[in-house]
């Protein structure tokens, strides 16, 4: 019989060490160890396992994907859910995770068999939240339970296609004797399933929890483990949610998915667009319109800025849903490249809607938005604007340029100013595009 082992591991890495320290070996933070036994596996005397075999091969085996029944997230899985997949999704307390699922779930069911399996929650309140939000659960197998043995055994009974464990910081193995949610826990529970999903188990989400930071709860390397990682995002007090794939090994990372939160759930948000436009009756200083990039869709987002006289001697620079130092970078710019200085000015720039972009398509929006509100001047109605500011000066071009402009006169825009590389050569209908080559002929194109 194996022998039991010792361990203390941190909660914060996962790291290990034979004995108790005051600081992790790895990471260095202080007071994290907290002592584990495991029961080391028996060493295989030969190899058993299955011989190489050549990709022409295995091509021929791969399944169809299996589409869920929610339109954007299939597009955030890529197309569907892959057979024998490990899928994670983590996000903020009451964001819509287990809602969301619940109704995948449910949908699944009608075609596979699934297996929802609760370690948060009764049966009865599964059920009662299945009807709340007019879900008829009849196909779907429900189970309250956290030992990860016993969810393996009733699987192997069931053979469900779909499996669902929420949460994974509920749920333990009998091997360890730490509590659930600890990091030897979440690390071999986690490993125990995904080793059960590629052996032909089913499809499998697994839910997470998140830290304050937003990161999904214990060791980094549970997001390595997984196939696809999926993360909630919604401003504070908002009905919109976001779903975006941090990562994704069947699909295109960044790819995002609107949905709405109501009285039956979540809702998909056909037009992403329409939720990030304030739609202003009038001209409104400080406002741009940029056609942005996430995944494989464009969006047309709103950026906002608000300029005004610093009180201190240190003028504040603030950006939401954009990087604070891409901003200092690029006011940098146009002072010393468009002669327009903003050293005594307090500048802020947000994106409505709670979107994030991380692409420099922004970079001639934020700056022309941020010009109108110093000048107290609007831009043009319906003028659209993307494209990268250099250092130098220039206007540097973007990907999907093509699209990015089709997506603006999809939804009425009449004038675009771009980097003169994404200017189409052919005129596009009821679209009047701009190409610029220098910051100042893109701001005397604007408020000209």
């Amino acid at each position: 019989m194996a022998r039991t082992k010792t361990l203390f591991v941190c909660n914060d890495c996962g790291g290990t060490s034979p004995k108790w320290a005051g600081q992790c070996p790895d990471c260095g933070r202080w007071n994290t160890m907290e002592q584990s036994r495991e029961v080391p596996r028996a060493r295989a005397v030969g190899w058993s396992g299955d011989a190489p075999r050549l990709v022409s091969e295995v091509e021929g085996e791969i399944e169809a994907r299996w589409p869920t029944g929610i339109g954007e997230l299939d597009r955030v899985l890529g197309g569907g859910l892959v057979p024998g997949s490990v899928t994670l999704i983590g996000g903020d307390p009451g964001i819509g995770k287990s809602t969301l699922l619940l109704q995948a779930a449910v949908r699944l069911a009608g075609e596979l068999p699934a297996l929802y399996v609760t370690g948060e929650e009764s049966l009865r309140q599964v059920g009662m939240r299945a009807r709340r939000i007019g879900m008829e659960a009849g196909g779907l197998q429900l189970l309250a339970e956290t030992n990860i043995e016993r969810i393996l055994a009733q699987s192997e009974t069931v053979k469900p296609r779909v499996l669902v464990v929420d949460s994974i910081q509920t749920m333990h193995t009998d091997a360890l004797d730490s509590a659930p949610g600890a990091v030897a826990q979440l690390r071999e529970s986690s490993a125990r399933l995904v080793r059960y999903a590629k052996q032909g188990g089913p499809a499998v989400f697994l839910v997470g929890h998140v830290t304050k930071d937003g990161a999904i709860a214990g060791p980094r390397v549970l997001e390595h483990m997984v196939d696809t990682v999926l993360y909630f995002e919604s401003d504070l007090g908002s009905r919109f949610r976001i779903i975006r794939a941090v990562k994704n090994r069947f699909g295109a990372a960044n790819e995002i998915g609107v949905f709405a939160m109501t009285e039956q759930g979540l809702r998909e948000v056909p037009n992403p667009s329409s939720i990030f436009l304030s739609g202003h009756d009038g001209g409104v200083s400080g406002s741009a319109i940029m056609v942005a990039r996430e995944g494989s869709r464009p969006l047309l987002v709103e950026v906002q800025a608000l300029v005004d006289e610093t009180r201190s001697g240190h003028p504040r620079r603030v950006a939401v849903g954009l990087d604070g130092n891409r901003l200092a970078l690029l006011l940098a710019v146009l002072h010393r490249h468009a002669g327009i200085a903003m050293f005594d000015q307090d500048v802020f720039v947000n994106v409505v809607g709670g979107v994030r972009i991380v692409e420099t398509a922004a970079d001639l929006p934020v700056l022309l938005a941020a010009l109108g509100s110093l000048r107290d001047r609007p831009l043009a109605p319906g003028l659209v604007s993307f494209g990268e500011v250099g250092l130098a000066g220039e206007i540097r071009p973007v990907p999907y340029g093509e699209e990015r402009l089709r997506e603006a006169a999809k939804h009425g825009f009449e004038r675009a100013i771009v980097p003169a590389a994404n200017a189409p050569r052919a005129r596009q209908k009821g679209l009047e595009v701009i190409g610029v080559k220098r910051l100042d002929e893109a701001v005397e194109a604007a408020f000209s």
